[in-house]
């Protein structure tokens, strides 16, 4: 009998020890008052520290109209293998004059509202000796800086991945904060090929919520962004139907950690058809999808969807925002693209210190023209050829 009791009470001390008490959960209020539900609405807040009224200033400064965010944040690798296209080699002088030519486009701040850096161009200055933040902030484009630390592959699951870099967040967060960043962005990947399995949407779902909760702790807006890769045959159906669970995930999880929903937003990816499929789908095909499942699973209360481009090529990616810009929308729709801003100007560029000026002036095309297609009213007349060229290869990363 002594040995029963003791399984007993062992039982419940496992059920009960690691668990808060009802008065725990709600401070201040009885055990029969917490189960009242009129009470029970009262004491859920949202929590984004001291920084709330910034949080959403910030937010609405880079959701303007006309405007959108230039991606510049490849990591010192991926920022080779562009360097590496033209034939130059991946060196931090190379890295630099790159970056010098993208944050001083004369006029860049009429069409981009915020550009999304790598840490290393965060502490950066340019090849005359400005900081880099500096720069932007002159031109009244706010910085941002990208806090994860990459895709590493998930155990457990069909091959898929999980994005790294919530250890020292918070610090590092602050750090950025200093420095003169104001939003953040997180990147994780979701394959349809793959699955994808409930494993990876959860895990993908949580540490986007865990990493905003995170940043809005430190005065930074944090990007959510959960890519839906184009990698597959599957249809434009297939991609709405994937899309809806992610993100149905990713609210879920970021209500679970308080997220001010006022003080963040989005990158998602646009619906359209795996890259594979012999279906390809219109601009007006790709807006009805993306807007449908915007309007299902997105609340009102986010001030900016800033769509990735994908491996869409740059004229596409412009295509595609215009036609979902075409009637209204309770958020503001627009891009934060990295190839379909940089692609050409890269090529332009070629390394030359006697093109710079010809490559800015193609960035500060293409950002107009996305510009334009964010008010809806672009119409793609006079793109060049090179604009127009796909950029989808399998498996890529961005």
């Amino acid at each position: 009998m002594a040995q029963v009791l003791s399984k007993m009470a062992s039982a419940t001390l496992l059920k009960t020890s690691f668990l808060p008490k009802r008065s725990e959960w709600f401070p201040g209020q009885s055990s029969r008052a917490s189960l009242q539900p009129h009470l029970m609405s009262a004491t859920f807040t949202v929590h984004a520290g001291s920084y709330s009224d910034e949080l959403i200033k910030t937010a609405k400064s880079v959701a303007s109209p006309g405007r959108g965010i230039l991606a510049m944040d490849e990591s010192n690798a991926t920022c080779g293998k562009r360097l590496a296209s033209i034939g130059l080699e991946n060196t931090e002088a190379n890295r630099q004059a790159y970056r010098t030519l993208l944050v001083s486009v004369p006029g860049l701040g009429q069409y981009i509202s915020g550009a999304i850096l790598f840490e290393e161009t965060l502490y950066q200055s340019t090849m005359d000796g400005k900081k880099m933040v500096d720069v932007l902030v002159e031109q009244n484009i706010m910085p941002g800086i990208k806090v994860d630390k990459g895709l590493v592959p998930l155990a457990g699951s069909n091959d898929e991945s999980w994005c790294q870099g919530l250890d020292g967040l918070a610090s590092r967060c602050a750090a950025y904060y200093q420095q003169g960043a104001r939003f953040a962005k997180w990147r994780t990947v979701v394959s349809i090929p793959n699955g994808p399995s409930d494993l990876a949407v959860k895990e993908a779902a949580w540490g986007l919520a865990r990493y905003a909760a995170i940043a809005q702790e430190n005065g930074l807006v944090p990007i959510v962004e959960p890519e839906i890769m184009l990698d597959g045959d599957h249809g434009i159906e297939r991609t709405f139907e994937v899309a809806q669970k992610v993100w149905a995930e990713v609210f879920f999880y970021m209500a679970e950690n308080n997220v001010m929903y006022e003080g963040i937003l989005l990158k998602p990816s646009m619906v359209t058809p795996g890259a594979e499929c012999k279906e390809k789908a219109t601009p007006e095909q790709v807006a009805e999808f993306t807007l449908k499942l915007l309007h299902r699973r997105i609340p009102p209360a986010v001030p900016g969807i800033m769509f990735l481009s994908g491996g869409q090529s740059e004229v596409e990616a412009t295509l595609n925002l215009n036609a979902m810009n075409q009637g209204p929308s309770p958020w503001h729709v627009s891009f934060s693209y990295a190839r379909a801003l940089q692609n050409t100007c890269l090529k332009t560029w070629g390394g030359r210190p006697e093109n710079v000026k010809a490559a800015q002036d193609a960035l500060l095309q293409r950002a107009k023209s996305n510009s334009l297609a964010q008010l809806g009213k672009y119409t793609g007349e006079g793109e060049s050829e090179e604009a127009k060229e796909g950029m989808f290869v399998k498996g890529y990363k961005y």
